[in-house]
C-alpha cells in the first residue's frame, strides 16, 4: 500500500508548500502538486498522472477536498476511478475516507459545499468588478503570464517545458497562450 498526496493551488502567485509538508508528515511517499484551478480536471496532469499510477490498496490523499476539485461531479468521479483501481480516498480537513461507507456520503456532501463556495466567491468577485466599473476604478485583471516572454522563447525554439519554467507557469499555461496567440 503506497501513500500518494496531491496538493494544488489555483494561481501561480499562490503556494502549495503547506499542502506538500502536511501531505509528507501524512507518510505519503509520493506527493505530486500542480497550480491550476479546481472547478474542472481539464488540464490537471499531475492529478491524472496520479489516478492512473494507483495501485490495489493504494490511498490518495488530499489536505482539503477542494484541493482534489470544486465541482461534484469531478469528485465523485474521482472517487469512482480510485475505487475501480482498489485504491481509497482519504481528505485530511475534516478527516474522511472511502474505506467505509460513510465517507461516501460525507464526500458528496462536502463536494456539493466546495461547488456552492465556488459559485459564491464568483458572485461575489462578480459583485465587486461591477461595482468598482459602476464608479470608475476597475482597469481589469493583471495579466499573470508573460505572452511575449512566452511567444519569444517558442519562437527561439524553446520547447514547452524550458518556456514553462522560465515563465514560472505550468506546460498547460504555456499551450494555451501559444494556442491563444496562434503560436501553435
Amino acid at each position: 500500500m503506497t501513500k500518494i498526496g496531491y496538493a494544488r493551488v489555483s494561481t501561480i502567485d499562490q503556494d502549495f508548500e503547506l499542502q506538500q509538508e502536511r501531505l509528507k508528515a501524512e507518510g505519503c511517499v509520493i506527493v505530486r502538486a500542480e497550480k491550476v484551478s479546481g472547478a474542472s480536471r481539464e488540464g490537471r496532469t499531475e492529478l491524472a498522472t496520479i489516478v492512473e499510477f494507483l495501485r490495489e490498496g493504494d490511498e490518495l490523499i488530499v489536505t482539503r477536498l477542494d484541493r482534489l476539485g470544486r465541482d461534484t461531479r469531478d469528485v465523485l468521479n474521482i472517487v469512482h476511478e480510485c475505487e475501480q483501481r482498489g485504491a481509497f480516498l482519504t481528505v485530511l480537513d475534516p478527516h474522511v475516507s472511502t474505506r467505509g461507507e460513510m465517507g461516501h456520503v460525507i464526500l458528496t456532501v462536502l463536494g456539493m459545499v466546495a461547488q456552492m463556495e465556488r459559485r459564491f466567491i464568483k458572485e461575489r468577485q462578480r459583485e465587486g468588478i461591477e461595482k468598482a466599473k459602476a464608479i470608475g476604478i476597475y482597469k481589469g485583471g493583471k495579466t499573470r503570464l508573460d505572452y511575449t516572454l512566452i511567444l519569444r522563447l517558442h519562437q527561439e525554439g524553446c520547447g514547452p517545458s524550458a518556456i514553462a519554467k522560465a515563465a514560472k507557469c505550468s506546460r498547460m499555461q504555456v499551450y494555451r497562450v501559444l494556442g491563444k496567440t496562434g503560436g501553435l
